[in-house]
């Protein structure tokens, strides 16, 4: 577990974002101003024209106090974004107030705890969808104790436990269809419809599960054959109590749980068929919050406080989306965005649109080290990586996906990242313990999100 010392020595994200924003401003009085032609392409969204960059040499430089002014008109320009989060937040809260998502969760682990390989296959389907679909991550903390005793009383160890969820988490991240803190953000970001190329995300759910699953198998039987090969064989298992409580599955839970379905299939289809976008999302989960208060026969003013409670969860989320987008504010009034898209675009260039999608999977992951906020990243890097698509020949949905490969897998590996070191210290798995399982995973998984973006760029996904 990593000592309380060792963590504060990592700067806050708002911290790093602040940086960010004082590096953004250094580079506008390095870097000459410039910008590239835009034109309006088929779709109605401006797109970048190859090889028209050209520099502005009469553009004004700012003044020192932009570090400043820029935070609250990043928060302003985010606007419909912060205040989708905000609801998101709200609508789930209500939801688990209801009690539905603990015994849902709980419902599957009873089934399946005592069918090993549905178990594992189960557990790890469940989480992916919790975070493909809204998001989920911390709502898994409290299940960790369940899996941990359940992986040890089948004869695995803690770290089994952890990999269930954790695995699940990250596959549902990195290959999410309607996440509404990364994908959609992204999209948003990028000119894309909100939910486009689902199709695609789809079909890679389908090879990264797989991919997951038999990591964590592989890992599983062995220490079942020989206990000895346990990455935590000379640590006592964690004092955890397969006795966690967890409201049984009522009628009211899956009226609830049913009301979610036909939310998201509603959204899907205002998305995909409706020309949807945040304000229309934002109404339907609003919506969705009262439905639920009224399923989950909550009273009006325990419906309200958790409604708020769980928009104030988010209130740090909604900060890093705005200092993230203060930083294009910067960048955008310095005229060098262009500028650093433009010296990007050339070895990228020459490289070819398959490596340079791949290249763009590099910079998103190294990123994540110090963004492992989902959303902020996607504020930080979008704005640059969407017109730098443009010109190296990539679609901007490629980038999309770049963006959520480097997010969504990595988030697992990162130490900034506080769900998966939660997690860690729950089961008392020591991090570098972690490192030794995980890092096998991430070489393959980043083998194949290589070879997805190159057949994304050979399809033409967009």
């Amino acid at each position: 577990m990593t000592s309380p010392q060792r963590r504060s020595r990592v700067p806050h994200t708002l911290v790093l974002l602040f940086g960010m924003i004082v590096v953004a401003l250094v580079l506008t009085y390095v870097l000459p101003a410039g910008q590239f032609e835009r034109v309006e392409n088929e779709d109605g969204r401006m797109q970048v024209v190859p090889g028209s960059y050209e520099r502005l040499p009469d553009h004004t430089p700012l003044s020192p106090i932009a570090v400043f002014t820029a935070v609250p008109r990043g928060l302003e320009a985010a606007g419909e974004i912060i205040f989708f989060v905000f609801i998101i937040g709200g609508a789930f809260a209500v939801l688990r107030e209801t009690g539905a998502i603990d015994a849902l969760l709980g419902a599957a682990l009873r089934r399946l705890g005592h069918r090993p390989m549905w178990l594992l296959l189960g557990g790890v389907l469940v989480f992916v969808a919790g975070s493909s679909t809204i998001g989920m991550a911390e709502e898994y903390l409290p299940f960790i104790p369940v899996l941990v005793a359940l992986a040890l009383a089948l004869g695995f160890d803690a770290l089994t436990g952890v990999a269930i969820v954790a695995i699940g988490m990250a596959v549902g991240y990195g290959v999410a269809t309607i996440n509404p803190f990364t994908v959609l953000i992204a999209q948003d970001v990028a000119g894309l419809q909100p939910g486009s190329g689902m199709w695609y995300r789809v079909v890679l759910t389908a090879v990264f599960v797989p991919l997951g699953v038999h990591h964590v198998w592989r890992y599983a039987t062995r220490v079942k054959a020989d206990p000895s090969r346990s990455l935590v064989a000379d640590i006592a298992p964690p004092a955890v109590s397969s006795s966690h409580e967890v409201t049984m599955l009522t009628g009211t839970h899956r009226l609830a749980l049913f009301t979610v379905v036909v939310t998201l299939a509603v959204l899907i289809y205002g998305l995909t068929q409706r020309g949807w976008y945040l304000v229309e999302m934002s109404a339907l989960f609003l919506a969705l919050a009262l439905v639920l208060a009224i399923v989950g026969r909550l009273d009006a003013n325990r419906a309200a406080t958790s409604f708020g409670a769980g928009a104030a969860e988010l209130t740090v989320t909604a900060l890093l989306i705005g200092f993230a987008r203060a930083i294009q504010v910067v960048l955008d009034d310095g005229g060098v965005i262009d500028t650093i898209v433009h010296g990007l675009s050339m070895p990228l260039q020459h490289m070819g649109p398959e490596l340079a999608a791949i290249g763009m999977l590099v910079v998103q992951s190294l990123t994540n080290f110090f963004i492992p906020s989902g959303s902020g990243q996607a504020y930080v890097t979008m704005p640059i990586m969407a017109p730098l698509a443009d010109v190296v020949g990539v679609s901007r949905q490629v980038a999309v996906l770049a963006f959520q490969f480097g997010d969504g897998f990595t988030n697992i590996l990162v130490p900034t990242n506080p769900v998966i070191i939660g997690m860690l210290a729950i089961a008392g798995v020591p991090y570098d313990r972690w490192l030794r399982f995980v890092m096998p995973f991430m070489l393959k998984v980043w083998a194949v999100s290589a070879l997805a973006l190159a057949v994304a760029v050979w399809l033409g996904v967009d």
